[in-house]
């Protein structure tokens, strides 16, 4: 960061570091429109920036090499659901067709058995399956083709599918983490249970219809009365991140939603509620939870933040509860204060960065690509649903 070339990055991120401490971020009302845009066009960015139609990892310009990372296929996979569904609300076929660009790349880089690679594009011989990617790009191939009814799609989400059954144990649990990431059970993996539900559905195969609610009540059995999840994160599983037990929410959420499972609802209810005392006033939420949900670290996981506010909104269109709406409209007000909107950094501009402030433990002094993608899908809710 004190190298001559970040000279502006480190007025920013000093900046950054006052606004923590001495408690300046304004949230922002309205402007809804305007901050997805701004967000969508920074993907974009981040497309072009990794040169091959899938998405950059992300913007570290304190990393050596800095800046712009390479492709990460993983999170392009569900990037392709968040840009179409802007296309669809928002009538651009620009970012259509960019998204549709994406998922033909990730037929491209798809392992031969069927499964997506851990970690940021490598060479074959040097690439390990792993579960949840493979869930995520499905999810991605679902969207796409919904939106072109391609068959290459659905050979492609085929194949992934096969994978994910084939590495299910007989609890309902995924077995290839992949080696970016610990071993164990992570309960996390839950997310690719709705990639096969809506994948199930497009191919009319109750075969995935079946696994994803099998993977769903192997998560459940990881849930303590007080709505934590056990073993749910990357590394510390005494400590989870709020990116994963948002992961973990979303996919019993939604299908619960799909499969018409109230108690799938009701255990989200019951993870969620424990989250939503924690917010701060003004919109702030810790990045780490123990198990009594004390938290585990100073800062905000602005990805976790975000997600939280995509669960909440999803149950206020369940649901009708204004509470969960309100929730979901305080932390998104409080993320577009954190959106980089004007800054002489170009590359950042319309990103939301892994941390708050910068200088907190996930994803240090980086924007990596799916904080931007979880923050437009919370846009795209508050302004679908008519929020704050």
């Amino acid at each position: 960061m004190f190298n001559r070339t970040n000279r502006t990055f480190a007025v920013h991120v000093a900046k950054d570091q006052l606004r923590f401490f001495l408690g300046g971020v304004r949230p922002v009302g309205g402007q809804t429109k305007e901050r997805v845009r701004a967000a969508v066009e920074w993907i974009l960015r981040a497309q072009d920036a990794a040169g091959d139609g899938g998405v950059s990892m992300g913007y570290f310009p304190c990393e050596n090499p800095g800046a712009w990372k390479t492709s990460y296929p993983e999170t392009t996979g569900y990037i392709i659901s968040s840009l179409l569904e802007f296309a669809r609300c928002y009538r651009d076929e620009k970012v259509r067709q960019r998204a549709i660009k994406m998922a033909e790349w990730e037929i491209k880089v798809q392992m031969r058995s069927g499964a997506v690679q851990g970690g940021t594009l490598r060479p074959p011989e040097k690439q390990t399956p792993a579960a949840f990617n493979t869930g995520m790009v499905l999810n991605g191939w679902s969207s796409a083709f919904r939106s072109t009814g391609d068959k290459n799609f659905l050979d492609a989400g085929k194949r992934a599918a096969e994978f994910l059954l084939s590495d299910l144990d007989d609890e309902g649990y995924f077995r290839t983490n992949g080696e970016f990431v610990t071993k164990g059970l992570k309960t996390y993996n839950c997310l690719c249970a709705w990639a096969l539900y809506r994948f199930g559905e497009d191919i009319q195969d109750h075969r995935l219809l079946e696994a994803a609610v099998k993977v769903v009540k192997a998560t459940l059995r990881q849930q303590q009365s007080n709505g934590w999840f056990a073993n749910n994160c990357l590394t510390r599983p005494e400590a989870p991140l709020l990116h994963t037990i948002g992961y973990t929410l979303q996919g019993i959420l939604e299908v619960g939603i799909l499969g018409r499972c109230s108690d799938f609802v009701d255990s989200v209810k019951m993870g969620v509620s424990p989250i939503m005392r924690r917010l701060s006033p003004r919109g702030f939420l810790h990045g780490r939870f123990y198990s009594d949900w004390e938290p585990a670290q100073f800062s905000s996981c602005l990805t976790g933040a975000a997600q939280i506010a995509v669960v909440c909104y999803r149950l206020f269109e369940k649901l009708g509860d204004e509470h969960y709406r309100d929730f979901a409209d305080r932390v998104v007000n409080y993320l577009k204060s954190l959106q980089v909107i004007d800054s002489p950094v170009e590359p950042i501009n319309g990103a939301l960065a892994g941390s708050f402030p910068l200088t907190g433990s996930y994803m240090t002094l980086g924007y990596p690509n799916w904080a931007t993608k979880y923050f437009i899908d919370a846009l795209i809710l508050q302004d679908r649903i008519g929020g704050a």
